[in-house]
């Protein structure tokens, strides 16, 4: 039987273990005034493990502004990520802003209007 060089979840193990140290490393180490309170919600890495894209949501500040200076410390957050992970290949990172929470929100609004109107037009 042959040995199987990777365990089949081995890419959801490193896309975690990217979010709770570049979690750690942005409340920490980042000392950018655009970056407000982030919460990073998601991480996704290619199979090759070159590029993680890192999705992100915002608590106060500027989505885009805050998109631009993670961009921008991507690097240095890469360096910190490096001495962090015991991985071959740390990945490119690329951060996106999240609109999910948001979403959701308008949903629920739209969801109580329309049970609003419906109980008016029942009375």
């Amino acid at each position: 039987m042959p040995k199987r060089s990777s365990k089949p979840n081995r890419s959801y193990q490193v896309a975690d273990q990217i979010q709770r140290d570049l979690s750690e490393l942005i409340a920490r180490e980042l000392k950018d005034p655009r970056v407000g309170l982030v919460t990073l919600s998601a991480v996704e890495v290619t199979p090759d493990y070159a590029h993680a894209k890192v999705f992100f949501s915002l608590l106060t500040g500027d989505p885009k502004d805050t998109e631009e200076a993670l961009n921008h410390a991507a690097g240095h957050l890469r360096n910190g990520l490096f001495k962090r992970l015991h991985i071959h290949t740390v990945p490119t990172l690329h951060f996106v802003f999240d609109r999910t929470t948001e979403r959701a929100a308008d949903m629920n609004a739209l969801i109580a209007r329309a049970v609003a109107s419906r109980s008016k037009d029942e009375d």
